[in-house]
């Protein structure tokens, strides 16, 4: 698992640092760290977020890593999702949807002979709520459907420390 995990490690810096070297809109926003619950299989999951800021109008590129544990297997996200917010307006609580692919990496506890440990790719589709804070710090609450072999359902929240 330790090697799936810098995979989608891996996967993520290039992806976020080639994005971040592209000419967009407002660059590069801010990062934090998100948790919550899912369900099937019934974890924790938790990991981090960078936002990109927007490269069309309310549009944004939002890439994540999440790790889930429990439910006897731990599964292992590296998420590339893409939100569009409803207003513009940060000071008061604004909904968004969205959606993305996934490159999953799940390690069932066999506990026997054989390997436990598969990877899939996927898609989801997700909405959720954000304010900012303060000093361009923003919270989040987000609802998650999945379309993979991995959590049907997660329930995340989230803060994301601007610059």
């Amino acid at each position: 698992m330790k090697k799936h995990i810098l995979i989608i490690s891996f996967t993520v810096f290039l992806v976020s640092s080639f994005v971040y070297g592209q000419e967009n809109r407002s660059g590069f926003k801010g990062w934090g760290p998100r948790f919550g619950l899912t369900v099937d299989p019934d974890q924790i999951h938790f990991g981090a977020h960078a936002d990109f800021g927007y490269f069309a109008d309310r549009w944004r590129f939002q890439p994540n890593f999440e790790l889930g544990v429990g439910d006897n297997m731990t599964v292992g996200a590296a998420n590339f999702e893409v939100n569009y917010r409803f207003r513009k307006d940060w000071d008061v609580w604004t909904p968004y949807l969205g959606g993305g692919v996934g490159v999953f990496f799940i390690d069932r506890d066999t506990r026997g002979f054989g390997d436990g440990t598969n990877s899939d790719l996927g898609a989801s589709i997700l909405g959720g709520i954000e304010k900012s804070i303060s000093g361009g710090d923003r919270f989040f609450l987000e609802t998650k459907l999945r379309f993979v072999d991995a959590p049907d359902l997660k329930i995340t929240m989230g803060w994301t420390f601007g610059h």
